[in-house]
């Protein structure tokens, strides 16, 4: 029997040092928690309850749908649409936002997931995740527009995600650093496991597509050129690549023990007038959050992605983050680059 914190005492203690704290922030989290459990309960009988598969569909984003990217997206809804914590949702899933019915109670936070991150490795039993973060809704009791979550990720009340691997595990962050917590599934508790995540600077790892290179620009590639040239290349050390097309995934990994994660700009996004692969809103700005209090570094190559104004729910942007000397090294190298062009 584990004695250890569970989450929620977690939360609370938490609160407990926030002057005039209510009580709705650790109850929405909780509500999260929930969703993350059922979520998980699913992702793990899979085919035995036969949500694998294709579900025939596109979202948004153009995207083939799995079944369990819509089941998944129901359980966000329903988990957290009832208590009066929430003024709206916003989900990758979903074109619009979705706004608390009318009848129930509204509250002054908005929450934006991913409740299926990574889903095309669903099918072969690889990692998979959901992400989410919260924001105060502006203003008091109106409806929210889609325009009440158009803030940059530093005005991130919260940021987490859920990990549904070999064991169910979830890392959150409301500002005070970063903790991991393991779902112990004899008592439907998650326990803290992981305290004070931190990334380490420096790192002989990374992941990214390598299919995709000859897209990439020149400051990608001469950083990937430089980590494969190994010890005889400009480095003078082996690097080694990853790459589980996971998002979530990759994260954990560069929580548990550093890497760097990059999904970059490149030409074939530029022609389809895209401004990078992962969602600002769903992806980049909680990863990002995480990232930078475990001590971090987040970009997109050029800018801190934490200080970009988003312009519509669904925006995209390239992404590369991890330990901070090599995301510094990238940023550093897209700046030699852009001044060259300049001269």
């Amino acid at each position: 029997m584990h004695n250890g914190t569970t989450i929620t005492q977690f939360i609370i203690e938490e609160q407990r040092h926030i002057s005039g704290a209510t009580g709705d922030f650790t109850s929405l989290l909780n509500d999260i928690v929930t969703a993350c459990k059922v979520i998980s309960n699913m992702v793990n009988k899979g085919e035995l309850i036969g949500v694998l598969g294709s579900a025939g569909s596109e979202n948004v984003q153009g995207e083939t749908q799995k079944k369990l990217d819509i089941l998944t997206n129901e359980v966000f809804i329903k988990s957290n649409e009832w208590a009066g914590h929430l003024a709206a949702m916003a989900s990758e899933e979903m074109e619009e936002i979705y706004p608390i019915p009318a009848g129930k109670p509204r509250g002054k936070y908005l929450l934006t997931f991913d409740p299926l991150d990574g889903s095309s490795n669903i099918d072969v039993n690889v990692s998979v995740g959901t992400i989410f973060s919260i924001l105060r809704c502006p203003g008091s009791g109106e409806a929210p527009a889609e325009k009440a979550f158009l803030q940059a990720g530093t005005a991130q009340v919260a940021a987490g995600y859920a990990i549904y691997g070999p064991s169910t595990m979830m890392v959150l962050t409301t500002g005070h650093g970063v903790n991991g917590f393991t779902l112990d599934q004899d008592i439907g508790e998650f326990i803290l496991t992981h305290p004070n995540m931190t990334i380490p600077e420096d790192t002989r790892e990374f992941a990214v597509n390598a299919s995709n290179e000859r897209f990439w620009e020149l400051p990608v590639q001469r950083y990937v050129q430089e980590c494969l040239s190994g010890t005889e290349g400009p480095r003078g050390e082996d690097f080694n690549m990853r790459w589980i097309a996971s998002m979530v995934a990759e994260v954990h990994r560069i929580l548990t023990r550093g890497g760097i994660f990059m999904y970059p700009l490149d030409s074939k996004m530029k022609a389809k007038g895209i401004g990078g692969k992962l969602r600002l809103l769903y992806e980049g700005n909680p990863m990002s959050f995480i990232i930078e209090q475990a001590g971090g570094m987040s970009i997109t190559g050029r800018e801190r992605i934490m200080e970009i104004q988003p312009e519509n729910l669904h925006q995209r942007v390239p992404v590369v983050l991890g330990s901070k000397n090599e995301v510094q090294r990238v940023l550093d190298y897209h700046r030699e680059h852009d001044a060259m062009d300049q001269e």
